[in-house]
Parts: structure tokens; C-alpha cells; sequence
């Protein structure tokens, strides 16, 4: 089969690898055209087309109706993966077998652009992958393929997103054969319909007066983006990494308790323990250097 794919993120990679080394003819990728990043504002291309680059696969970065109809030309399918931009009927009619898209949870849960921090977001255990046929709606296209996914107690959306991405990757060999044997997908359930909308920032800011359990969960859900956070002598500060504490001691939500070089936090219940931080304006670094370069005071207060 000649195939394409419309992807940006680096979760495409596992699905274009093993497009490659597949019987199948991965004909063109096609991604986004190259955005301004970092603090110098640099134009650079998504992770997708630096892998096809590297590859040598033809690459294209449509951004007028005329580019996208050239460039979803010649395939018979497309692979659709976190592409980023909404597909008109006009190019969803371009390929004799249509559109496939994996997306990271098991539908018609978590249809949207944040499945997975939504998931971990909600304290959900258990997750999965769908490869569905791409319609006019969001998310709604009939099932080729679900695969479950356990969710690990501390995993962050980053890990948990990469290993998805994986999982994906291995359901393709058999969503294509039940194509060229025209097997019938299944159309998805009108009960367990979720949304998962893109997280905003304010949604990322941590209230401290929630239990300690939710408060980790929003951290692990929303590392690397947009990233938790909270106030600190009046500048925003992520918290990428922290874990449950030994501490049984309650003491006020978002006040600061130092033990050994060790930085504790008030919850509704139990404190928790930061273990890194992204101060605003610098790298991601642990708490201990935080603490050395900061000069942290015992019952100072995240707000």
C-alpha cells in the first residue's frame, strides 16, 4: 500500500519507523510548516519533518488549500497523527482508502487534543490507543483498533504518551490487512463519550488547598506542557517532578517546610515532596540546587 503521513509531534516517530521498515511505501510526510521556538525565536521544524529529513522521505509543509490538495495527492492511505490541523472533507475524500488516525485513548473516551493529561489529569488507571477512520467530526470515525494500556502510578503524560506511541506503532500491521480485506470498522459507542480539550494555563495552576493526591496527578499530567504551576515571590514557577512524603504532619496548604535539604508542601491533607522545579526565566533543575541558589526560608508560600 503507498501511504502518507500527516503528523508534527514526536509520537508520529514509532508509526514512521515502522512505515519504513514495512512492506508498505511510505510515499510523503506531511507536517506543519516550521514554527518560532525558544527565547531567540528561531524558525524550526517540527520533530516530524527533522525525521524525514534524516530519512530522506519527501517531505511537505502545506499552508494554503492549494498546498494541502497537492500534498494529500498520490497516496492510497494517510496516516493522520497529531497533525495539528483540521482535514476538510475535500481532503479527506483524496485517498481511495481515506484517513487513519491514532489517537491515545480508547474511544469514544478523551476524544480531543489532550487525551492522555486529561486521563492521568482525572487519576484514570487504565488507558489505551484507537486507530480509527477519520470523518467530518472530532474523533467520532468508526474503529479499526484498541489496544489498553495500564497507566504506572508515577508516570508523567510525557512517558505515558511515549509509550503509547509505541503501542500505536504495532496495531498498523493489522488495521492495514483488514483493509486490503475490507473488513468493516466498528462503529464507535454512544455511551463513555469524555472530551479532552487542550489544556489551558490557568487549568495547569496548582491549588493548594486540594488533596495531595489531586495535586501530583496535575503534575503528572500536565509535565512538560503547558507544565504545573505555581506563584513564588511573585514570579510563576513550574513543578515538573514530586512524589508523596513520609511527612503526617498536615501544616497549611502551600506553605514551605525545609528538612535536609528537602523541600515539603502543605496539601488539604498530607504534604508532598518537590523533587524539580523550572524557576521562571531558567533550565529545569532539582530542588537542592533551587534551594542553594534561591535561598529557600522555612514558611515561605507557594500561592
Amino acid at each position: 500500500m503507498i501511504v502518507a503521513v500527516a503528523a508534527t509531534a514526536h509520537v508520529a516517530i514509532p508509526t514512521l519507523q515502522w512505515l519504513l521498515d514495512s512492506p508498505h511505501t511510505l510515499l510523503k510526510v506531511i507536517t506543519t510548516p516550521d514554527s518560532k521556538t525558544g527565547r531567540g525565536k528561531v524558525l524550526t521544524p517540527s520533530p516530524v519533518a527533522q525525521w524525514a529529513q534524516a530519512h530522506g522521505i519527501a517531505l511537505f509543509k502545506p499552508d494554503t488549500e492549494e498546498q494541502m490538495q497537492e500534498a494529500f495527492t498520490g497516496a492510497d492511505l494517510v496516516i493522520a497523527i497529531a497533525y495539528g490541523r483540521i482535514l476538510k472533507k475535500s481532503i479527506l475524500q483524496i485517498p481511495i482508502h481515506g484517513f487513519l488516525n491514532l489517537h491515545f485513548s480508547l474511544l469514544p473516551a478523551y476524544r480531543g487534543a489532550a487525551p492522555v493529561q486529561r486521563a492521568i489529569g482525572n487519576g484514570e488507571t487504565i488507558t489505551g490507543i484507537t486507530i480509527f477512520a477519520i470523518d467530518e467530526n472530532l474523533d467520532t470515525g468508526p474503529m479499526y483498533s484498541q489496544k489498553r494500556y495500564e497507566i504506572p502510578k508515577a508516570a508523567s503524560s510525557d512517558q505515558v504518551l511515549d509509550d503509547l506511541s509505541h503501542l500505536g506503532a504495532t496495531a498498523f500491521e493489522e488495521v492495514f490487512k483488514m483493509i486490503e480485506e475490507s473488513v468493516a470498522p466498528i462503529i464507535q459507542s454512544s455511551l463513555g463519550v469524555s472530551n479532552a480539550p487542550k489544556i489551558t494555563k490557568e487549568e495547569a495552576r496548582i491549588n493548594w488547598s486540594q488533596e495531595s493526591v489531586k495535586i501530583l496527578n496535575l503534575i503528572r499530567a500536565y509535565t512538560s506542557s503547558p507544565g504545573a504551576w505555581t506563584s513564588f515571590r511573585g514570579s510563576s514557577i513550574k513543578i515538573t517532578s514530586a512524589d508523596f512524603s513520609e511527612l503526617t504532619e498536615a501544616f497549611s496548604p502551600g506553605a514551605l517546610h525545609l528538612y535536609q535539604k528537602r523541600v515539603f508542601i502543605g496539601t488539604k491533607d498530607l504534604p508532598i515532596e518537590i523533587l524539580r522545579v523550572i524557576p521562571s526565566g531558567k533550565q529545569e533543575m532539582s530542588v537542592k540546587d533551587w534551594i542553594n541558589g534561591a535561598r529557600i526560608n522555612e514558611g515561605e508560600v507557594f500561592e
